[in-house]
Parts: C-alpha cells; structure tokens; sequence
C-alpha cells in the first residue's frame, strides 16, 4: 500500500508499519508464539459468527456508550497494554493516549511502556489504567503500585499469562533474543538504518530508554535483546492466587485480572477480588494451541455470572467482531495489534483515525441488526446454530 493512500482498515494499517518499522520491530509486534496457531484462531473464530441482519427497525439514533468499572467509555472498545509501544513512533504511549481521550475511551498502559507512568500521568486530560507484571522482586512490584496508584491511575491490570515467556520464534530468527553473530548483527543494523522515517523520528529525537517504567531497574538498557534479558530473569514463575490478595490490598481501587482462558480460573479470579476480567490468550504470543478467545467468551461469562464485569482481547479487527463480542457477553474489546500497527504507520492520527473506522463499523453493524444502542446487543444478535 504506498504511503501516499489513506489507511481505512486494520490491514492498511499493518502494511504501513511494515514498510515503516524495522524488521525486527514489525516481527515483534506482529508475531505470535511456536506455530501461530492461536493467532490465526483468534480470527478465525470471529469470522464463523453470524450476524442476524434485521429490517424495518427505526434506527436512526445510535448510542455506542457504554460503562466499564462505573465509567463512561463512548465506545465499548479501549487501547489494551503493548510493550514497547514507544519504539513504534516517537512517545507513542503519549500519542495513543490522547488519541483515545480524545475518542472519550480508554488505555492501558504497560509496565514495559517507553513512556512511564509519570509522564503520561502529566500530559492525561483523565485517569488511565496501568498493566502490572509481578517481578521476582516484590518490593519493585510494590513501588510500581505506588507509582500508579500516585499518578491516579483508575484501575489496575494484573497479567496472569505470563509465569514464563512463550516461544515466539520470529524473535528469535530477527535477533530480537540475541544471540545472533557478527553478520547477523550488521544485518540488523542495517535495517534500522534504512528506516531513515523512523530511525530520525524515534532513534535520534526520541532517543528512548526502552524501559520507561523500569529505568531505575535496568538503568543500562539501550537494546532490544536487553528487554528479553530483562524479562526472562525477572518475570515471577512462583505467582499464586495469593500474590493477589497483597496486589489487592496494596493497590486499594478497581482492580481487572487479565489472561483468562478457562471457566474454573474465572471463578477463582472473582474470588481472589477481582471487579473485572480481560479473557485473552495474550494475542497468541504465550501457549500456542490454546482456544481463541472468543470460542472461551461464553463459558467465562456463565461462570461469573453478574459478579464481575468481562472484557476481551485477540482478534479483534472491525466493529463487526465487536458486536460479535458482546453478543456473547463481553462488556467491550480491548484491540492491541489494530492500535500499534495505526500508531507506527500514522502516530497520533492512525491511532484516531482507527478508533474512527471501528466507530463507524460498530454504527453501521448495530443499525444493519437493527439494533440502537450497545445495551441492546446480546445473543439474539446472532444466528444460533
């Protein structure tokens, strides 16, 4: 797609940041772990639902509106955490998150975000939600809490998908995990080098610090591979049920687990406190063959029942998915991969221009099932089986 078109859907999207991005970058965004087999399942899952087409049902006044722990969110769709969303464009976390504000919804900051919290706490016109990590060393866990709990951030996201790092083998084949020799890393720096639009843009007057949230950690971090270093040694194998009980009691405010993929750990994370679920397989990137997540939705939702509030992540690439999503309960979708494909190809404006599309597909879709407002939408939106 050359550069002088318009994106209008996710896949344009994609493109441009292929053509943008370092390999190495794009290969690390895109990809998923092993064999991919749950990237392509997350989509082809969505694609088998059915929409029930509706006729002669007045709709001329659409309400996207919906509310997610007691807050208005203008559409049932937020930015969800990525790592190193920094490196794509110059302070990306910053351009997503005022494109988000200015949709009227929400994003999630990572703990691996460039910009950290304090930063994006200073430019926010409201709260946002910070992404939690448990590391092996409890008392920086704790100080990250601190920080987001200072900043004013409105919820907390626990990952829980994340005991170990999934095989992600495109990382492997683009160095991203080190270990390449004296040609494989001249390879890629000349790569990075030929991306003249985004070596000047983030790698001269951004000039990152790939661990905008951990830079008293790993104060020296400077490469990729760092980050990969980083994580393996610091990510927490031992993680329980019970380290919520003290992220709960430590944080105080709303508090969302995400990475659930199976009904028993959805009881068991109400149990543990949690107000909100995000049922996600980590966009493929962690156990590869597991269920995708919208085939998961439905025995998630019936094992809480009322007693906490579900979103989803993984695969969500229109606003057609989206109503396939809350016709099966979600509350609303969390999009990852759509945002930061926008937010490399186009900064700021891709990522507002990508929350518009899904605004106008998510309004057409309701209005073609006949259908005016998010409320309304439930299985009878779907043609059963």
């Amino acid at each position: 797609m050359p550069q002088s078109l318009k994106p209008s859907v996710v896949n344009d999207y994609r493109e441009l940041a292929r053509q943008r991005l370092p390999r190495q970058l794009f290969e690390f965004i895109d990809g998923g772990s092993f064999g991919e087999e749950t990237v392509a399942a997350n989509r082809r899952d969505f694609t088998e639902l059915r929409l029930r087409q509706r006729v002669m049902r007045p709709v001329g006044d659409i309400d996207l509106s919906t509310t997610v722990l007691g807050e208005r969110w203008a559409l049932p769709i937020a930015l969800g955490p990525v790592g190193l969303a920094g490196l794509m464009r110059r302070r990306g976390e910053l351009q997503a998150l005022r494109a988000a504000q200015a949709a009227d919804t929400q994003l999630c900051l990572s703990t691996v975000s460039v910009c950290s919290i304090e930063e994006m706490a200073a430019a926010s016109v409201r709260p946002f939600w910070f992404q939690l990590y448990i590391t092996r060393d409890r008392g920086y866990t704790r100080e990250l809490i601190g920080r987001a709990k200072a900043a004013g951030c409105r919820a907390l996201v626990l990952t829980v998908d994340l005991a170990v790092a999934g095989l992600r083998h495109r990382d492997v084949q683009t160095g991203m995990t080190g270990g390449l020799g004296w040609g494989g890393r001249a390879r890629v720096a000349a790569d990075f080098a030929r991306r003249w639009g985004w070596l000047w843009d983030v790698g001269v007057q951004g000039r990152p610090h790939l661990f905008g949230n951990l830079v008293s950690a790993v104060p020296n971090a400077r490469r990729l591979s760092d980050f990969y270093q980083y994580t393996s040694a610091n990510w927490e194998p031992g993680v329980s049920w019970a380290d919520v009980d003290w992220i709960r009691a430590e944080w105080g405010g709303p508090l969302v687990i995400k990475g659930i993929l199976d009904a028993q750990d959805a009881v068991q994370a109400v149990k543990a406190g949690a107000q909100a679920l995000v049922v996600s397989n980590h966009g493929g990137r962690q156990l590869d063959g597991v269920s995708s997540t919208i085939a998961t939705l439905p025995s998630v939702v019936q094992a809480v029942g009322g007693d906490a509030e579900v979103l989803l992540d993984g695969g969500v690439r229109n606003g057609i998915d989206v109503v396939r999503a809350l016709a099966l309960g979600a509350r609303a979708c969390l999009i990852g991969r759509p945002w930061i494909w926008a937010l490399a190809a186009r900064g700021e404006a891709g990522v507002a221009g990508l929350l518009a599309t899904y605004r106008c597909e998510l309004a057409t879709a309701l209005a073609l099932a006949g259908l005016t407002r998010v409320a309304e939408v439930n299985r009878d939106a779907l043609v059963q089986p």
